[in-house]
């Protein structure tokens, strides 16, 4: 949060310092809001222009695309409006100088002047407010569904992730678990022969000639 609010703020001033640059001198005396629009891409001219049709069009739209970035609180959005304007600082600098020959920055006020530098340092400003600001973190909401954890590998089914302690089983069966034997009488704890070795080691037991017949099988009735 403390990041955002100071990359907003150093975004903003160079969108600011941009802004304003095409009032102040770029070349000799002649301001930067005298420079065409069409004199950036067909070369510089003397020829003045309005206002609008300026190099401060571009750097308008450069502090409007940077109100929204910091708006959505996007780092892209704010480092393109700083590519924006240095990108037609760069142009006009390459125009000028095939125009006068060369770019030179001299004492006695001839060659470059501040307002370059000022729309310079705009553009930077706005590239290091976009590496100042930590950019907008998405946020889970109650409705999102989790990622489901990856299955657990052949050799190891029970591992149950994310901890890949051992856990449940990863392959549960659909039928309903076994119910036990509510039956307790005698015989209850009687073992069964195992069904892999031979049954006739195992006589089955032949029931009791009263069974059938309503006989007890505990209690056969006396002759």
């Amino acid at each position: 949060m403390i990041r955002n609010v100071i990359g907003s703020v150093v975004a903003l001033v160079g969108a600011a310092a941009a802004v304003q640059s095409p009032f102040q001198r770029w070349y000799q005396d002649r301001l930067g809001r005298d420079y065409r629009i069409q004199d950036l891409f067909d070369g510089i001219t003397g020829v003045s222009s309005s206002v609008m049709a300026s190099i401060l069009l571009p750097f308008l739209f450069a502090a409007l695309v940077t109100l929204v970035g910091v708006v959505l609180r996007s780092r892209w959005v704010v480092a393109l409006a700083g590519l924006i304007v240095l990108g037609f600082t760069v142009l006009w600098m390459v125009r000028q100088g095939q125009a006068a020959g060369s770019l030179t920055v001299d004492g006695d006020g001839s060659g470059l002047r501040w307002g370059v530098a000022q729309a310079l340092a705009g553009g930077v400003l706005l590239l290091l407010g976009a590496l100042l600001m930590s950019g907008r973190r998405r946020t889970t909401r109650p409705g999102d569904a989790a990622e489901p954890y990856p299955v657990p590998p052949d050799d190891h089914p029970d591992t149950w992730p994310p901890t890949q302690e051992p856990g449940p089983s990863a392959y549960t069966s659909p039928a309903p678990e076994p119910e036990a034997d509510p039956y307790t009488g005698p015989g209850r704890h009687r073992a069964s022969p195992p069904a892999d070795e031979d049954t006739a080691q195992y006589p089955v037991q032949q029931p009791n000639e009263g069974e059938g017949q309503g006989g007890d099988r505990y209690h056969p009735p006396h002759p």
